[in-house]
């Protein structure tokens, strides 16, 4: 089989250790003559599965006890109902941060539940995107929370300053953003993430909420999405995915024998200049996102000819540099290098595409 790297957006690669893993634990897992998935996720066996789990977690991120840590599922778009369900209280508005497609669509679900105030920071200057700093955010002064999305997937934009406002409620989707830099928990009173980038197969969403915010969900909150049922039943209210589970904890473990957070982050910022270097120094490909906002884990781009974007991505599939089509609402290119693909996929990448633009450009 020839050496395949895998650039999709998610569900995305997973570590090929954990993966080889897996697949020798399979059939019989703890010596136990069954898979992981195939035992309660009540018995002793799995319940040690899911206090590693959190303990590494908690370990990585550096999360202290005020905070309790859900394994949810539904995914990120199962947040953007059980956020305003879980921490409206008394209020009926909310500052929603607008910076791409993933913070408007939690921003049109949640008008379902509240009035949420459209806070549009994404500016062009001189040809290029960028996104206002949180200094600059027009907060409300009487919103329950403030929600936003660090890293844009599709548009290929992230936002590095991380918001501290006092008194304030910040709510963040980092399902593209988690485990791959380092963060200041304190600085958040809810964290969810879908597990599909970063933690592992989709199936299973990972919340990090301060504990004091547990136990105001609305009566119309359903009990899967009540943060105070989770909580109670210690994420196993009904039956969870249990093998997601077991697979996110392997990443767990994987992230910490590369060194944890502080090693991982200097890999993706490595691997994201060797593409962006190419594009700045190329008439042949376009990046129109300003520097100070430019995603490390999904770097997009254009042909400067497109009708040559069919071929670069068949070329490329040809020699196993695989799903490299950027989304259909802004087409082009894209490049997801979350923490599992290793530098080496990326340094293929950056050689195909030097090779590609000498022989068409």
């Amino acid at each position: 089989m020839n050496l395949i790297y895998n650039f999709s957006a998610g569900p995305a690669m997973i570590p090929k250790d954990v993966l080889y893993q897996a697949k020798t634990e399979l059939q019989n897992w703890n010596h136990m003559g069954c898979s992981v998935m195939e035992i309660s996720h009540r018995s002793k066996e799995f319940i040690q599965v899911a206090l590693e789990a959190e303990k590494d977690l908690r370990d990585l991120l550096n999360i202290s006890d005020s905070y309790k840590i859900l394994f949810c599922q539904g995914g990120a778009r199962g947040q953007f109902a059980a956020v305003p369900m879980n921490l409206l209280g008394n209020f009926k508005e909310t500052d929603y941060i607008n910076s791409g497609y993933w913070s408007n669509c939690a921003l049109v679900e949640a008008k379902k539940y509240c009035i949420p105030k459209n806070i549009s920071i994404k500016k062009t200057e001189n040809g290029k995107n960028f996104l206002l700093k949180p200094s600059e955010w027009n907060i409300s002064n009487n919103s329950a929370y403030i929600h936003y999305c660090p890293n844009e997937t599709i548009d290929g934009m992230s936002i590095y300053e991380e918001p501290n406002f006092k008194n304030k409620i910040i709510v963040g989707d980092f399902s593209s953003f988690i485990l791959s830099r380092k963060i200041n928990v304190e600085n958040y009173g809810l964290i969810y993430a879908g597990a599909q980038k970063n933690i592992g197969p989709s199936g299973i969403t990972i919340i990090l909420i301060r504990k004091d915010l547990i136990g105001y969900a609305s009566k119309i909150s359903p009990s899967i999405f009540n943060y105070h049922t989770i909580s109670k039943y210690n994420s196993m209210f009904n039956t969870p995915p249990t093998f997601s589970w077991y697979l996110s904890g392997l990443v767990f473990k994987w992230l910490k024998k590369q060194g944890g957070i502080k090693k991982i982050e200097a890999l993706n910022q490595k691997k994201s200049n060797l593409l962006y270097q190419i594009i700045d120094n190329s008439d042949f490909y376009i990046n129109n996102i300003d520097k100070r906002n430019r995603s490390q884990m999904n770097v997009v781009f254009h042909l400067y000819d497109s009708k040559l974007n069919d071929f670069f991505l068949k070329e490329a599939h040809n020699v196993g540099l695989n799903a490299l089509k950027g989304h259909y609402i802004v087409g082009g290119m894209r490049a997801s290098i979350y923490n599992a693909m290793p530098l080496e996929g990326v340094q293929s990448l950056a050689e195909f595409m030097l090779y590609f633009e000498k022989k068409y450009g």
